[in-house]
């Protein structure tokens, strides 16, 4: 049997039990809704489906190889692990909650009792007053895996694009000193090894973003593209990885380059998100590569202010949902 995908609960004060409950309201009424379970909150989510009167039936089970059966009922969630809704109030008590169903998510997902992990959006601020020391979720999933940082490399992926930023939550200012040829080939290696076994790529093209305007324009506007990046592609060239740069910021995201590349490798956070939030916001999916398991998220965070108001656009949850689904098809694990 098959083992079911594994969903965590993300902060309870934000959108994610809502973005759960309509993404798997949504993919059941399409026949698209994988195996798959909640880590913890069946009161919770309960609740939220009565204030919200979303077509969701909350099946509690006690393990994940229930998610299997009890599927054909409604949405499992995983019991003895529960908390109270409280949207737009984060807490320490959500933080905890939050913080639980993302460890238990990452055991699951690491025994092979789940096919891979869907995480909601979480309050860093919020974990941070419980003792979280963690920039994000990627690098806690690496910690837990046994990875370092640097191998977990994040991907925002949609239907018209994907784009990885090489360094991610640091000042702008901070960035060019960096980004090195050694840090884009190695990141470049796990995306193209992502590509090729989570994506059935066969031979991934990679363009790399230049860091300056017109990259540069030969010395005029800095050196690092002449100096660190032009080389750092080179050398994945020698290598045998179609990858192609560094290309201008201003001419990387047109429809016509789109085509010739299956991911675009960014300087800095804001050169591969606003491309992303761009053209794909509502079905926008954060997927961690590098790693021994799956990871996918929504590429949103908790958005407080419109938490328990049926605002909330389920989109991106149902997409990181099918996407976590797909790569476990194409490991073999589904």
């Amino acid at each position: 049997m098959p083992a079911p995908l594994a969903i965590t609960l993300g902060d309870p004060a934000g959108i994610g039990p809502e973005a759960i409950l309509g993404a798997w309201a949504r993919l059941r009424a399409e026949g698209r809704a994988p195996q798959a379970f909640v880590v913890g909150g069946p009161a919770l989510l309960r609740a939220c489906v009565e204030r919200l009167g979303i077509d969701c039936p909350i099946v509690p089970i006690a393990e994940p190889a229930e998610a299997v059966f009890a599927s054909a009922a409604g949405l499992p969630v995983l019991a003895g692990l529960d908390g109270l809704p409280t949207p737009g109030c984060p807490s320490q008590a959500g933080a905890r909650l939050a913080l639980a169903s993302l460890q238990w998510g990452v055991r699951f997902a690491l025994s092979g009792l789940a096919a891979g992990l869907v995480t909601a959006p979480i309050a860093k601020s919020a974990l941070a007053d419980i003792g979280w020391n963690y920039p994000g979720q990627t690098e806690f999933l690496a910690d837990a895996c046994g990875r370092p940082y640097r191998d977990a490399v994040m991907m925002l992926a949609g239907p018209s694009l994907r784009t990885v930023p090489l360094t991610v939550h640091v000042a702008l200012a901070e960035v060019p000193g960096l980004i090195s040829a050694e840090l884009i080939t190695h990141k470049a290696r796990i995306v193209a090894e992502g590509l090729r076994r989570d994506f059935n790529i066969v031979a991934p093209r990679l363009a790399i973003a230049a860091l300056n305007p017109h990259a540069g324009e030969n010395g005029q506007f800095g050196d690092e593209d002449a100096r660190i990046i032009a080389p750092a592609v080179a050398a994945l060239q020698a290598e045998g990885i179609a990858a192609v740069g560094p290309v201008p910021g201003d001419a990387l995201f047109t429809p016509r380059a789109r085509h010739g590349y299956d991911a675009a490798l960014c300087m800095y956070h804001d050169q591969a998100l606003i491309p992303i939030k761009a053209l794909d916001f509502d079905e926008g999916v954060n997927v961690t590569l590098g790693l021994p398991i799956i990871r996918t998220s929504p590429d949103h965070g908790t958005a407080f202010d419109i938490a328990g108001k049926g605002l909330a656009d389920p989109g991106a949850m149902a997409a990181a949902i099918r996407l976590a689904a797909g790569m476990a098809q194409a490991r073999g694990i589904s």
